[in-house]
């Protein structure tokens, strides 16, 4: 089931279920107590199969109405005051991120490492080899965006790129239950400086993206076989292209949460990245007016423009 928050002039903020037609039906019109995935992960106990279940039994209860029923081509839209368009597709209290996850992402950034510091220690090879994963704290709610708002380019970085990452959600004990795209936004030019300057390079305004679709893990698709594109628009031309399989990780979910519970409170509805298996090239960093766009199998695809911070 693929979960989505939009907006609509006449009504605000709304939750809705999409349909294999292209069809989004209005949650909240049949369940106002649904007002957004949040809200219908509270009544679900953060229970995967109960979330499912409630949301199923709103869907069969939208009014027949024209009103309650809305195509996904009209809501895949620029945000606007005065028209429907899509909304992040949750309110996440927190946003944890998992690097080098992925055999490539280990390769390239122990290439920049070598290029780029005196000593060539393999750090990242050593994390993708290591028991314990990197994990590190990236994002609140007021630092992410959902579809078509911009990301942002730190204005102390010359090299902000895009981690195309497929993500999941959380609800109570350590259930996942559902799956989206994040753009790990980051500043990897920082990051390479100096490892301590990490939390630097991944936080900042705008430098989480999430959307469009959050697609339930209760009868959801395999995880580990999700194909993964990402895309960097410049000036209407597509200037990078490159794809990966979910498939690819290193490391299952499971083992994931196990280090982040660990003496660590997790509130539900936390949103954790899984990591990057495609790693853009350091000429295609993020310019001013770039849209990029975030492809997974079975979620749908997630339009960012880049805007330099000030």
């Amino acid at each position: 089931m693929k979960l989505v928050q939009f907006y609509t002039p006449e009504l605000g903020p709304r939750l809705g279920s999409v349909q294999d037609d292209g069809k989004v039906f209005d949650l909240s019109a049949a369940q106002p107590s649904y007002a957004s995935f949040n809200a219908l992960l509270e009544w679900s106990g953060g229970n995967a199969a109960e979330l499912e279940k409630l949301a199923r039994q709103a869907e069969a209860r939208v009014p027949d109405e024209i009103e309650f029923i809305y195509d996904w081509l009209e809501l895949d839209r620029a945000p606007s005051a005065t028209l429907p368009h899509l909304m992040i597709p949750l309110s996440p209290p927190e946003v944890w991120g998992f690097g080098v996850t992925y055999q490539r992402s280990a390769e390239v950034r122990d290439a920049d490492v070598a290029a780029t510091m005196d000593s060539s220690a393999s750090i990242y090879d050593r994390v993708y080899h290591a028991e314990r994963p990197e994990c590190f704290f990236k994002a609140t709610a007021p630092r992410c965006v959902g579809p078509h708002r911009p990301i942002g380019i730190r204005s102390d970085s010359e090299l902000t790129a895009t981690e195309p990452e497929l993500a999941y959600v959380l609800g109570t004990n350590r259930q996942i239950v559902g799956y989206t795209i994040c753009n790990d936004v980051s500043a990897w030019d920082l990051e390479r400086d100096n490892p301590l300057y990490l939390p630097q390079s991944k936080i900042f305004t705008g430098c989480c993206a999430l959307g469009p679709a959050i697609v339930t893990a209760s009868g959801g698709p395999d995880p580990y076989s999700l194909d993964i594109e990402c895309r960097i628009v410049r000036a209407g031309e597509v200037i990078f292209h490159e794809g990966t399989n979910s498939g690819r990780i290193g490391r299952r979910f499971e083992e994931l949460n196990e280090c982040l519970y660990r003496d660590n409170p997790i509130p539900p509805g936390t949103v954790v990245s899984t990591g990057t298996g495609i790693m853009v090239p350091n000429e295609f960093a993020l310019r001013d007016g770039d849209v990029v766009e975030i492809e997974i199998e079975g979620i749908g695809i997630l339009s960012n423009p880049a805007a330099r911070l000030s």
